[in-house]
Parts: structure tokens; sequence; C-alpha cells
């Protein structure tokens, strides 16, 4: 009796205990630092930012080696500038945005709850989703794509789009973009967006230039080429429906601050990503330094001033010992010539002197408006479009040039260039409209490889779809001396992905760097 009398005692005194555990406890339990739930106007800044990087990384140790604009001076056996590389190389870009894809869906599929509803925000979100299955599906060729980003829905194992069907359905995502930002779209909020700062009509712009960009891409191809070819016309011809980019001011791109403004804290990963000496490691290439001392172009030369200032340039330095000359890449290891210039990384000198390219504001680049100006004048040379090609010609070259060297505002004529070059003819600079086609696209292509220096991929994306510019072929190059026309895919989607991904090997053809893309094929 005493016993149960005991427990009976107990169990009253632990009833108000048990009360106070349940009074207050799921307040109790919300973790009052980590975010539980966001919205678009949250994701869309840090989505951005970290998605320019990825391809900032691998423009400077990738790109820049295949296309010939530096040359590690490297006599090992993986190495990008002879065609040879690590399988792993393909890795990085495939995991970084991938993951920055769910957050623009987010950014996307986040504005249409009742809550936050906002067609800007999902344009927005279309619109940057495009840009980057884009990038993936013109490095890997077939990707996971309309099942891709169902990893909320536990589908981790996603089928593999063939890349005609991509393009496709990411121009429809382009159409809806331009679309919803016609239709008096809401504001957004400006600090969300460290590219146009809300600027609602620049992203519609974007949006018609990328998918000029797109459009060209594919237009090789005989089974969609009429249709690219009619909607380029469209777009080029019809800018009160389809809005291009007019200016510099227009280009997309996040200007870095250097991490010294309170209102726009973004700096260049450059300065933190990679250190100082293994930014000015490799050796500028002959083929890119060479054309530019040929040309006494304002991007390269050291001590001249044009307008009403200093000229700013691409943080080209000589290095000690060396001069105004660049290293010849393909070479035979232990031949390698040496190192005249480099890339220069942080910047000590007095203003207006040179600009140091790792700490550069200009560098977080997605398009500018010098590429928009090389399509048209592409598809005006190929008769697809009303208009002068030399007038587009010249307009690319001197937007290109406006964009790192602020102060050379005259707009370029061949009459204009007579002060930096003195025979036209053998710069490849003065426009000839009696050329052959297959001359002109080599001026233009020329020409528009130096206005996507530091754009991700594209200038690699370009020379696999034209063969232009002409890059001259070392004798130590791997993979037979052709130009890898893809990366392969990684080894954990082999391993996680096994039933799809064999699918997509037989569809596409072997998974190598030199199985073309579809529309790398005839």
């Amino acid at each position: 009796m005493r016993k149960n009398l005991i427990i009976a005692c107990m169990g009253l005194m632990a009833l108000p205990a048990l009360h106070s555990c349940k009074k207050g406890f799921d307040k109790l339990n919300v973790d009052p630092i980590n975010i539980i739930s966001t919205s678009s106007n949250k994701l869309l800044a840090p989505a951005l930012v970290n998605s320019i990087w990825p391809g900032m990384n691998r423009n400077r140790s990738f790109n820049n080696e295949l296309m010939q604009v530096t040359v590690s001076q490297s006599d090992g056996d993986n190495t990008v500038f002879r065609y040879a590389f690590r399988s792993s190389m393909s890795d990085y870009l495939w995991n970084a945005w991938f993951v920055q894809l769910t957050n623009f869906k987010q950014v996307d599929s986040l504005s249409r709850t009742e809550k936050t509803s906002n067609i800007s925000y999902q344009a927005i979100g279309k619109i940057c989703k495009v840009w980057l299955f884009s990038n993936l599906t013109d490095i890997y060729g077939d990707i996971p794509y309309s099942h891709a980003l169902e990893g909320d829905q536990e589908n981790v194992i996603p089928v593999f789009d063939r890349q005609k069907d991509i393009y496709l359905d990411m121009f429809s995502q382009l159409e809806t973009a331009n679309t919803l930002l016609a239709s008096n779209a809401p504001a957004i909020v400006a600090s969300s967006d460290p590219m146009y700062k809300g600027d609602l009509a620049k992203w519609r712009k974007f949006a018609n230039s990328l998918y000029l960009r797109l459009l060209l891409r594919i237009s090789g191809k005989a089974e969609v080429q009429q249709q690219c070819i009619a909607k380029i016309k469209q777009i080029a011809e019809n800018p009160s429906l389809y809005p291009i980019f007019q200016s510099n001011a227009d280009c997309a791109r996040i200007l870095w601050s250097g991490g010294t403004s309170t209102t726009d804290p973004y700096t260049s990963p450059f300065v933190n990503g990679i250190r100082a000496q293994d930014f000015r490691g490799p050796a500028i290439c002959s083929f890119f330094l060479d054309n530019l001392v040929a040309w006494s172009d304002p991007r390269y030369v050291s001590n001249a001033t044009y307008g009403s200032g200093s000229i700013g340039r691409l943080g080209i330095s000589q290095a000690s010992g060396g001069g105004w000359f660049g290293v010849k890449s393909g070479y035979i290891p232990g031949t390698g010539d040496t190192k005249g210039c480099y890339f220069q990384s942080y910047d000590n000198a007095t203003t207006g002197g040179t600009w140091s390219l790792q700490q550069n504001t200009l560098t977080g680049i997605i398009m500018q408006y010098a590429e928009v100006q090389f399509i048209l004048a592409e598809a005006a040379a190929k008769g697809w479009i009303n208009g002068d090609t030399k007038t587009f010609f010249y307009q690319g070259i001197a937007s290109a040039i406006n964009y790192w060297v602020p102060n050379f505002s005259e707009s370029i004529t061949a009459a204009s260039f007579t002060a930096h070059v003195t025979n036209l003819d053998a710069a490849g600079v003065l426009w000839k409209e009696s050329l052959p086609l297959e001359s002109k696209m080599e001026m233009i292509h020329l020409q528009k490889y130096y206005a996507l220096f530091m754009t991700d991929l594209q200038q690699w994306f370009e020379y696999r779809r034209t063969g232009h510019p002409v890059l001259p072929k070392g004798p130590g190059l791997q993979n037979g001396g052709v130009m890898p026309a893809r990366l392969v895919y990684p080894v954990y989607v082999q391993a996680a992905n096994p039933t799809n991904y064999k699918a997509a090997v037989a569809a596409q053809g072997p998974d190598e760097i030199s199985t073309k893309v579809w529309w790398q094929k005839p």
C-alpha cells in the first residue's frame, strides 16, 4: 500500500512539469538563426553571384588554355592546352551549376505563391535557368533537364534529355520570359538584383540577347536552321517586340565592388578564390597577345592615352626578363618558350597605372553588348537579316574595347584605326564586302574572340560551332590534334544514375571528349 501511495504522489508531482513542457514547446523548438523558408528576392542575389564564379574559375583554368589566351609552362601529362586533362575536370561545373539551377527554380516557383506572387521574378528565374542549362548542355551534350530539379520530389535519378529537345524548350522559356516582362511587370526589390538593380527593361533585353546567342548556336543544324533564321530575323528587326542590348550599359554582368562598398559589397571571387602567384602563373599565349600588339590595341597598349584619360587595360604585365611576346601553345614537353607576359594579379600601382585583372571590377560577365553586335554581323553577312554588316562589325569592336577601356569613347571606323594600325589589310581590321563569306567569318570571329574574353566558356563554344578564329596547332597536342568537343560526364553520375547514363551514351555516342554534341554534328 505504501509503495502504491508513493508512486501516486510522484505521478501527481510530475503533472505540472509535464504541463510546463507542453507550454510554448513549439516556439522553443524553432531555430532563431537558421532560415527554414525563403522568398525569391532573398534567393536571387546569392544564386547569381554563386553562378558567375564557377564560370570565371573555369574560364581561367580551362577555356583560356584551350583557346590560346594563356598557356601553362608545364611538362606534365595532364595539361589542358595540349587537349589532355583528367576526367575529374568535368565534375566542378556540373556540381556547381545544378545546385544553383535549383535556386533559380525556386526564384521562379516561389514567386507563384499567393504570398509573394510576382511574375517578374518568374521571368528572371526562367532566364537564369536557360543561361545555366545552355552552358551545361553545350559542355556535356545530353543532360538531365525536364526532370533535373526534382530532388524535392524524391527524383534523384533523372533521365537525360536530348540536346535538341533542351534547346527547343529553352526557346519556349525565353519567349515566356519576354512576354511576362512586357506585360506591365511588377517591380522587384532592387537590392535583390546585383546585376540590374531591379531594372526589368534590361532583364528583358538580356533574355532576347541570350535568345539570339542560342538561336545562332544551333543555326547550322539543317533540321532547325530555317526556324532559327526566321526567329533571328524577327528578334533583330522588331525591337519593340524583342528588345535587345543597345549599349554596354545593358551588359549582363555583376560589377564587383572590391568589398569597399557598403551598398554593393560584392568582391571579385578572383581576389579570395585564387592565390596571386597562381593567378599570374600561366603565360599569355602568343596567339592572344600578338594580335593585340599588331593592332596597338587600346586593351593592350601600356603607355598611351586616348580621349580624356589613361587607357585601362587587361592587366598584361611583362615577366621578369620577358617582353611583349607570348608563348606558343601546344608545345612538346621540354620545348616551351620563355614567358614574356602574364596577367597581373594584385595592383599596387598609382591611379592610371596597370589594371590588375585579378582585382578588376569588370570580370563578372554573363553576356556583353559586343557579342550581340557580332551575332548581328554574322547574320547580316549570311543574308539572314537586313542591316549593314560593316556597321555591326565595327560597333562590335568599339564596344568590346569600350568595355575594358571606358575612356575609349570614339566609335571605331576603319579611319580611326589608322592611328593604331599602319596596315589595315594585313591586320585583318578593314572590312571588305568583296571578301568571300569564309574570310568574313574569320574576321568577325577573330574580333568576337576578344569580345568574349572572360565570358565563361563562350570562346570554346563558338570555336566548336564555327572553327573560327583559326588557331595554330602545336606539335604536342593530344586527342589527335582536334579541339575537345565536350567534357565527359562526372564519374559519380555514372554510378548514381547508371540506367539513364547508359541511355544517354547510347543516344549521343561514347562518353569521350572527342564525341560531338548534337549541334556540332552535320
